[in-house]
């Protein structure tokens, strides 16, 4: 395999060419705090020694997610902590879940890929020798389970990313790199948690509301449900994202702007507090029955926002209906009235990420062009952490980022 030194960013080497070093844009320790302070473009080793079931991509595109944020701030995790006791050390994180490119160099074992071979990848990575892996389990569930990019490091915020070899999956050939880099994350995320829990997986005809229906997660989700069949309801933030909701396939929107009773539910005994939030909360279910034109309540909602909006979702949710749940955007401690949920028998079911069966299952719904990647902006890889910063300060646009890295311009195609 032929080395040099470096490739400048945007020339693509000669297939297979693995030089010494690459740039990337690298958190460390010391620069902990916001994006604009946590992120900076260094010049460092290109990772080597692939392990037997590893793939060195030559990354062209890279998605953005609120999880390099976090591991800018330092904050709720240390990650670069977490790994050194593991015994890595390198000292610094390149982030980075969500990547498009060409696979570059295979581990021994590889059989699927070859170097040449354009693919998206997923964040989901797992040990192979794991026991309950081995014996067939859900790998989500395995303790080796770590995101890519966030948990382990090389992500895709850097010319050449490491992965293991399950995580690939082949790049839609419609699809430019950048919006091929874009979807994956939050759409095999969205894919878990409506067809991923049974009985509660979509069907035809069930209503399903959707927090945050303009986000990276919502709209996926709305065109998941679309393509099962079912009638997606979106909650937004402001009128201005209805269209944009209503174009994915939504039914119809409901502004939260409209609504003042978020937040931790009030105690039972706090009579006239609770009142206030039952209030609210039926006022919210009426509204979502004059969006749909019929007093049906949601088969399943699609939460992530958690502490503000749980009790509400827990209340609107249909008899033998679902919660599910897969962040706390808004804080972590849930709260809800038990009565409705053991009375109705409800189910509050948690999702994390996707195993590569749902992955697959996601790219072929984006492949057959039932689900868009919803690319609304696209950064230059000098402004990774302009990009995260409009994530941290929620100035982002409705749908996904994607950072160009190897791809020279908006729009390119491999």
């Amino acid at each position: 395999m032929t080395q040099r030194d470096t490739f400048p960013l945007g020339e693509l080497p000669p297939l297979g060419a693995v030089p010494k070093r690459m740039l990337a844009q690298v958190i460390r320790p010391a620069r902990f705090g916001q994006p604009t302070q946590a992120f900076q473009a260094e010049e460092v080793p290109t990772p080597g020694d692939l392990k037997p079931d590893e793939v060195l991509v030559y990354v062209m595109a890279a998605g953005v997610n609120y999880n390099n944020v976090w591991a800018g701030l330092g904050t709720p995790v240390n990650v670069i902590a977490a790994r050194e006791k593991e015994g890595d050390k390198t000292g610094f994180h390149i982030g980075g879940s969500d990547a498009s490119g060409i696979v570059w160099a295979v581990g021994s074992n590889v059989r699927r890929y070859r170097v040449g071979d354009h693919v998206v990848v997923h964040c989901g990575t797992w040990s192979g020798s794991c026991p309950s892996v081995k014996a067939g389990t859900d790998p989500m569930y395995s303790p080796t389970f770590k995101i890519w990019g966030y948990e382990t490091n090389w992500g895709s915020f850097a010319q050449y990313a490491r992965v293991q070899e399950h995580q690939c999956v082949k790049k839609p050939p419609l699809l430019p790199w950048d919006a091929a880099a874009a979807y994956m994350l939050v759409g095999a995320t969205a894919y878990r948690m409506l067809h991923g829990w049974a009985p509660h997986d979509v069907r035809k005809g069930d209503v399903v509301l959707i927090w945050g229906g303009s986000g990276g997660l919502g709209c996926q989700a709305i065109q998941i449900v679309r393509a099962a069949g079912g009638l997606p309801i979106a909650v937004v933030s402001s009128d201005d994202k209805i269209d944009f909701c209503k174009k994915l396939g939504a039914v119809g929107c409901i502004n939260r702007k409209g609504f003042s009773h978020w937040g931790m539910l009030p105690h039972w005994k706090d009579q006239g507090g609770y009142a206030a939030w039952l209030s609210g909360a039926r006022a919210f279910g009426k509204a979502l029955w004059d969006v749909l034109g019929e007093k049906r309540s949601p088969r399943l909602v699609f939460e992530h926002p958690g502490e503000d909006t749980v009790p509400t979702s827990i209340f609107a949710c249909d008899t033998g209906g679902m919660v599910v749940i897969c962040a706390g955007t808004t804080g972590y401690n849930a709260t809800l009235d038990l009565r409705y949920h053991w009375m109705r028998q409800k189910r509050l079911q948690g999702s994390h990420f996707a195993n590569d069966e749902q992955c697959m299952a996601l790219n072929q719904l984006v492949t057959d062009g039932q689900v868009d990647p919803c690319l609304s902006r696209i950064f230059p890889f000098s402004a990774t952490a302009d990009a995260h910063q409009l994530m941290y300060e929620n100035r982002h646009p409705h749908g996904n980022m994607a950072i160009l890295v190897g791809a020279k311009k908006d729009g390119e195609n491999g």
